[in-house]
């Protein structure tokens, strides 16, 4: 019965539809007409044949002949009553077998099936949303945002603009609605006065019309968008946005500070209030061979080790774990013992001593990016560039074919302590890493990927670090929604913080099983204001504190599952 209303409000909601339902009318009357003539003609016929019959067995006659279900018990024996009969036969067939199925399908079950499509993909929000995001387009970092929104139980909505594509999305189980994304009138459909934000993802042209259109009646709504152009952030700004995101930066800026060069000195991957989250190699110190226990990090220096890289795998240390050459470790702790820890182990880094440049395959916005980080930290490094007009332009450039050996060669390959992909096709991406890591398996690969997907593919093919476009995106938009600055550690690697669980109120962290059950560690407790970094295992967790925690995100799941808020 729900779907009676859509249907009568579709028959009633066009002249179109209005004309059609004048002509079904019609075909109806036209119907019973032709029914009522040929009862007539039957008992005139069958007169002539000395047959009586009564009125209903003349119209009984007439729709047994035309639905062509011809019981024979009442039959004529004149050649003229037998053409009668092949007439109403005829006329039967086309009227009841062709053209009212073709009008049921019209009139009822098109209408009935649009109705239902419309239901999956309404126009409005109901009146009591409240702190929804919503997405003006579905990408692959939209896609990654609205996972993490799912996980952290927050509602969302996507709008988009073509039926076809709402119906696709809602098979997908993604919340949508139908509307013009320049349309004010979408935006109050979907409540956005309640929403917590919106988030513009398509191009600079279009995210500068959105931000606009939002301002006209909705001065206080938080909006991010993207910019892929530099010159596109002012205006954006100009526009209203309440944060301006250059995905393309912040990807060149999280594979630079991955990168293995330089001083060697610890990288800050990740802030929150005065913890800090970083990692450093540690190729060429004395803590290679040794364990976690051996090493004595935590007594000497007051830092926790919360992780291992081993060649893009992220591991859980514990007190036995063995920290080999290609090791890179991630601490938590304050930059004070981040820089003691520097002073103490930088003396047996290599990579300055070294010199040699690194490699930067692709100079379009990303490599420009991680170019210009490395300048800015007097850091060697070559772009392998497949355009002449590029590689004219600076010395930095060499122009030519990665893939091609002679290339490698002119970038000082053979030398070179790390490598970036930076190409936007994953496939290249792919390739690459591959060949590379054939030709020198002791280079640092560092690599990224536009879709999650491709994430572990390209670890398989050796990368040793990859960054997701789409994951730094949805981590960035994540953090503007929670109010924090976070930076994105690694793929596959997450910084998370929140209250207290009741389940874990009065235990102490080495009570809670936190690491054991789901392979969080946690790095900070902040309570009624005051934070304490790397907490003993003693710490009791009380109901007031916000727990600081780094992991994967299987783990980050792993806990929202076995620690419910």
């Amino acid at each position: 019965m729900k779907f009676l209303s859509a249907i009568i409000t579709s028959l009633s909601g066009s002249k179109i539809i209005k004309a059609n339902i004048g002509l079904l009318v019609k075909y109806l009357l036209a119907i019973i007409a032709l029914i009522t003539v040929y009862s007539v003609l039957f008992h005139y016929l069958m007169d002539l044949e000395g047959q009586e019959h009564s009125w209903i067995t003349g119209f009984y006659w007439t729709m047994v002949v035309m639905s062509t279900l011809g019981f024979g018990d009442i039959t004529f024996t004149s050649d003229i009553g037998r053409i009668f009969s092949v007439v109403v036969l005829l006329s039967g067939v086309i009227l009841l077998l062709i053209l009212l199925p073709f009008i049921f399908i019209k009139f009822f079950f098109a209408p009935w099936m649009e109705a239902q499509a419309r239901s999956r993909a309404p126009r409005e929000l109901p009146s009591d949303t409240r702190n929804h995001v919503i997405i003006t387009n579905y990408d692959p970092v939209t896609s990654s945002l609205i996972e993490k929104l799912t996980s952290y139980k927050k509602d969302y909505v996507v709008v988009v603009e073509e039926l076809q594509q709402a119906l696709e999305l809602y098979d997908k189980n993604i919340r949508v609605a139908i509307g013009n994304i320049d349309d004010p009138k979408t935006y109050a459909r979907l409540r956005a006065p309640n929403a917590a934000l919106v988030v513009a993802t398509n191009s600079d042209q279009m995210n500068t019309n959105i931000t606009l259109t939002l301002r006209e009646d909705f001065e206080h709504l938080p909006v991010v968008t993207t910019a892929e152009s530099p010159h596109s952030v002012d205006i954006l700004k100009l526009a209203g946005s309440s944060r301006v995101l250059q995905l393309y930066d912040l990807l060149g800026g999280s594979l630079a500070a991955w990168t293995i060069a330089g001083d060697c000195k610890s990288n800050i991957i990740g802030r929150y209030e005065d913890l800090v989250l970083t990692q450093t190699p540690v190729i060429g110190t004395p803590l290679v061979g040794q364990t976690l226990a051996q090493s004595q990090i935590r007594e000497t220096f007051g830092l926790t080790v919360v992780g291992i890289w081993e060649r893009g795998h992220f591991i859980i240390p514990r007190p036995d774990t063995v920290i080999d050459r290609t090791s890179v470790l991630v601490f938590a702790g304050t930059e004070a013992a981040v820089a003691a820890y520097d002073e103490v182990y930088s003396f047996y880094q290599i990579c300055k001593v070294a010199g040699d440049p690194v490699i930067i395959i692709g100079g379009g916005r990303v490599g420009h990016a991680i170019a210009e980080r490395f300048a800015k930290a007097d850091i060697p490094y070559l772009i392998i560039e497949r355009s002449k007009k590029r590689s004219a332009e600076d010395e930095h450039f060499v122009y030519g074919d990665a893939a091609d050996l002679h290339t490698l060669q002119k970038a000082w390959f053979e030398k070179a302590p790390a490598a970036l992909i930076t190409s936007h096709d994953d496939a290249t991406n792919i390739y690459l890493t591959k060949y590379l890591r054939s030709l020198r398996p002791d280079m640092q690969i560092l690599s990224r990927a536009s879709e999650d997907r491709n994430v572990s593919t390209l670890h398989r093919a050796g990368a040793d670090f990859v960054m997701s476009y789409a994951s730094l995106g949805a981590n960035a938009i994540f953090n503007f929604l929670m109010n924090e600055e976070t930076l994105l550690l690694a793929e596959g690697l997450t910084f998370f913080h929140l209250q207290a669980p009741r389940t874990l109120v009065g235990r102490s962290l080495a009570q809670s099983g936190i690491r054991e059950k789901t392979g969080c560690t946690v790095v900070a407790i902040q309570h009624r204001g005051e934070t304490t970094i790397t907490p003993a295992p003693a710490y009791l967790i009380d109901k007031d504190d916000e727990l600081v925690l780094i992991g994967t995100y299987d783990a980050e799941s792993s806990f929202l599952r076995a620690f419910p808020a």
